[in-house]
């Protein structure tokens, strides 16, 4: 076998022009035993071509098939030559193909393996990612199921809702309807405004107690338990009707596509904890945090619509619908926070108010009277207010107030337009923003306060009003 090399070396050397060849033998990393031939030309810097030698060319392939048959007999044999014992169990290459080829090809193969290997990797912590996420998901809808659903059966009503281990706390017996009438009794002031207001031409719809001259620190009463409650709406009813009292909690959590859920507790304390006397599922989805409850009903604006829908609170049915003549929705013109604000409702001493914007008006703040009964207009006023550049607005005795910023600490109560006179002037009531996200601000003229939405927070703020 050391001949044949030889002879191959001798043939290599002298297709390429060369004196002496020099060989050398060494093991490779497979363990098998390779030959290296070095040859020197004085003359050229590196072997031509063979191809244009067909003569040589066939010689070395002569050479090289000889070699093969060879190295065959002496695997065959047992082999003689060196290490032939050991190289007869290793893989050969295979007769006219380069051992630099295999080799090539081999690392290619191991080089691709590892690409395999690490893509393989990379998607298995994917999975478990996935897997972590949906399992988390999973108990994050566990959890609210048992908060918004808790154990130990339900209050009167399909979607009833009570504490574990007590009793449903809203089931009117005589006595608390006897409680409730004696509570009527009562005639509201805002009831006696709006009458004589009505009554008297050219005094339509505006009453006269005052004008908002200070704005106390916010006091927190709940915080959203989800994501859900980023954005939302809270409120109780300035003039309830049976079985509801002016304690009656409301509140929607307003962030989705179909937002239909409305809870009801039966005060803020029970807001506070958590634990709704009652869910009602709106027949159609709200449109962001504009809706008021007020005379037993929840006025709110349908999903991508520029309507206005009454929804009685003890029928749980739609009672009233009506398009807002002109209203921008869905983003056309909503206050500076986004969140599709583009219609607001807000109730004062005198009665229900929508607060929007129409092409007509560019985008300045349109404010209109609504009968709460058949939601009819009653009268328009249009202010220059540019809606965009406000944060959210509340009316109190007839005057539209609006916020400066929704996210700034220390903003301010920056404008007010009188509807009794039809003018607007500058203010600068300074209006905390503690958690700096404001969605919603509404006025509640039962308890004179604000009610607002400030970031998963359900606040109120104290006011002062200065004297009619």
């Amino acid at each position: 076998m050391l001949r044949t090399w030889l002879l191959l070396c001798g043939a290599l050397a002298l297709g390429c022009r060369a004196d002496t060849a020099f060989l050398r033998r060494a093991d490779d990393s497979t363990g098998r035993c390779t030959y290296t031939f070095t040859v020197a030309s004085p003359l050229e810097a590196a072997c031509p071509d063979a191809a244009g030698e067909p003569e040589l060319r066939a010689e070395l392939a002569a050479l090289a098939a000889r070699l093969s048959r060879l190295e065959s007999r002496e695997r065959g044999a047992g082999g003689s030559g060196p290490r032939g014992g050991e190289a007869g169990g290793a893989r050969e290459p295979q007769p006219g193909v380069p051992a630099g080829r295999l080799e090539a090809a081999y690392s290619e193969l191991l080089r691709a393996r590892a690409r395999l290997e690490e893509e393989k990797g990379r998607l298995e912590q994917e999975n478990e990612e996935l897997g972590r996420r949906l399992e988390s998901s999973a108990q994050e809808i566990a959890r609210l199921r048992a908060s918004r659903c808790p154990p130990g059966g339900a209050g009167p009503g399909r979607d009833s809702l009570r504490a574990p281990g007590k009793a449903p706390r809203w089931d009117p017996q005589p006595l608390a309807y006897q409680e409730l009438q004696s509570e009527r009794t009562e005639i509201p002031a805002s009831r006696l405004l709006e009458e004589t207001a009505l009554g008297r031409p050219g005094s339509e719809d505006v009453g006269s107690c005052g004008e908002l001259v200070w704005v106390g620190e916010p006091v927190v009463f709940g915080r959203a338990d989800s994501i859900a409650g980023k954005y939302g709406v809270w409120m109780k009813d300035p003039e309830p009707v049976p079985p509801f009292t002016r304690e009656t909690t409301w509140r929607v959590d307003t962030v989705g596509t179909e937002v239909r859920q409305l809870f009801q507790y039966e005060a803020a304390e029970q807001l506070a904890q958590g634990y709704p006397t009652k869910v009602h599922i709106l027949p159609r989805p709200l449109e962001s945090t504009g809706a008021v409850v007020y005379r037993g009903g929840l006025f709110f604006q349908p999903r991508r619509s520029r309507a206005v829908a009454r929804y009685d609170l003890r029928g749980e049915t739609v009672t009233a619908e009506r398009e807002i003549p002109g209203a921008g929705y869905h983003g056309q013109y909503p206050y500076s926070w986004g969140g599709y604000t583009d219609i607001d409702l807000a109730v004062d001493e005198t009665g229900l108010w929508v607060i929007y914007s129409t092409e007509k008006a560019r985008g300045a703040i349109v404010l209109s009277k609504l009968d709460p009964e058949t939601l009819e207009i009653r009268r328009t006023w249009e202010t220059k207010i540019r809606k965009r550049g406000v944060a959210n607005s509340f009316v109190i005795c007839g005057t539209l107030y609006t916020v400066s910023s929704y996210s700034a600490p220390n903003a301010t109560i920056n404008f007010a337009y009188d509807t009794a006179t039809g003018a607007s002037r500058a203010l600068s009531i300074p209006f905390e923003n503690r958690f700096r996200y404001l969605s919603m601000v509404d006025y509640n003229p039962a308890e004179q306060q604000l009610f607002a939405w400030d970031s998963f927070n359900m606040v109120t703020y104290p006011i002062r009003l200065s004297q009619a």
